[in-house]
């Protein structure tokens, strides 16, 4: 089930990511002019294994343990440190990959088409 997550995607469109970033205490500007933004938004290498605690850099540039889960077809990330407000989820639909990132009760979309 995990195999369909495994490749390199690219960013086809974003929903609500600079009120995500606001959550962050960042301005989309400044995130912009750091560099940080295109690293994080086009094909971040991430490897882990499932269940199993590692350090992923969020989106404040701050290394933080989480955990992947897969539940019911569903990567679903948390962290294990600070307040556990930021969740992400990834689901395969149709081809794409959906990501949903929250923090508190912003929710951002990103759609991610497999590269061939």
């Amino acid at each position: 089930m995990v195999e369909q997550f495994v490749g390199t995607w690219k960013i086809i469109s974003s929903e609500n990511f600079d009120e995500l970033l606001k959550e962050f205490g960042k301005s989309i500007i400044i995130y912009w002019m750091s560099g940080s933004i295109s690293e994080y938004l086009q094909n971040p290498e991430r490897k882990f294994k499932l269940n199993e605690p590692f350090l992923e850099q969020v989106l404040n540039n701050k290394d933080m343990r989480a955990v992947i889960t897969l539940e019911n077809g569903k990567l679903f990330q948390k962290l294990l440190e600070g307040d556990g407000k930021f969740t992400v989820e990834r689901e395969i639909s149709e081809g794409k990959m959906i990501v949903r990132s929250r923090m508190g009760n912003v929710v951002a979309v990103r759609t991610f088409e497999k590269e061939e």
